[in-house]
């Protein structure tokens, strides 16, 4: 029995394609959502409404408080536990969501990587807030070039991680990614790989349903739902949880930093650059098989699995 990927940008329906997938197939829906996991980040998440997880159930969504980070490696531990429960009730696993990161660690595992160091890592965290993540950027040049290439400079998380590993270890972080013995799922799990993405053809269209889904979250109680969290003593900005889009330009409003119309100029263009980014993996990955609704890619999803 396959495992099925669905993937796609934000806002281009992936939820509604895992739905309309779950009509035609007994399957397992897996959240690929690296915010949706976190307790409480439920309307700046587009988690899905309980009323539609009350009758489509994801894993993986709400496993998590926004205080303890959720890792690459934590999600592919919990997606191997979901996918192998699922085949062995005869459903299809269909992992569902944006998090590329996610899905290239699901695809072709990790790395074995030295353990996290709060000190080291607060410390970096301290130095990008003074300095910005671009200078920490040169900085990882210097030491580990190959990284430094393959990571983005305002790419805070995956930043922090190779700075950390050089200074825990004095290695570069690309010295144990050549070193790795990556299990790709297929032979973890036994089981083939099919992957779909819902890809929007009009881009113009995409935007707008960005700008529409934004202004829904604001009418839906988005500020309030950060203000409880910024009640909360131990959540902070350098967070994952709080550092997604959307959560950190609201955090930064109800902090008094910028007006309400800024902060949805600034969240509407940090989403639209995070489509981008997702855009820009799925075109690295051939195999994805592209398609510009979530009715499509619902439907091709189904007849590959069963013809499977």
């Amino acid at each position: 029995m396959p495992i099925v990927i669905l993937l796609g940008p934000t806002a281009a329906g992936k939820t509604d394609a895992a739905i309309a997938l779950a009509e035609r197939l007994r399957c397992h829906l897996i959240s690929m959502d690296s915010t949706q996991v976190y307790r409480g980040l439920d309307i700046g998440s587009a988690k899905p409404p309980r009323s539609v997880l009350a009758r489509y159930p994801h894993a993986l969504i709400d496993i998590r408080d926004p205080a303890e980070p959720y890792t690459a490696a934590d999600f592919v531990a919990d997606a191997d536990r979901e996918v192998r429960d699922a085949l062995a009730t005869g459903k299809t696993p269909v992992l569902v969501g944006g998090a590329m990161l996610y899905a290239r660690a699901f695809r072709d595992g990790l790395a074995a990587l030295p353990r996290a160091d709060p000190e080291v890592r607060a410390a970096i965290e301290a130095e990008a807030e003074s300095q910005g993540w671009p200078k920490l950027h040169a900085r990882l040049a210097e030491v580990d070039p190959v990284a430094a290439a393959g990571i983005h400079p305002h790419n805070g998380v995956r930043l922090q991680r190779a700075l950390e590993v050089f200074k825990t270890t004095g290695r570069p972080i690309s010295n144990y990614w050549k070193e790795q013995k990556q299990c790709p799922a297929s032979e973890r799990l036994g089981e083939p790989l099919l992957e779909f993405a819902v890809v929007p053809e009009d881009r113009a269209a995409l935007h707008r349903r960005i700008e529409e889904r934004f202004d829904a979250m604001l009418r839906a109680g988005f500020a309030e739902e950060v203000q409880r969290l910024r009640q909360r003593p131990d959540l902070h900005l350098r967070l994952p949880a709080l550092r997604a889009v959307g959560y950190r330009q609201m955090w930064g409003h109800l902090g008094g930093e910028f007006e309400a119309c800024e902060m949805r100029t600034k969240a509407l263009a940090a989403t639209r650059q995070l489509a981008r980014r997702q855009l820009t993996w799925l075109r690295g990955w051939p195999w994805v098989k592209a398609l510009p609704s979530a009715e499509r890619a619902a439907a091709a999803a189904s007849a590959a699995a069963v013809i499977d």
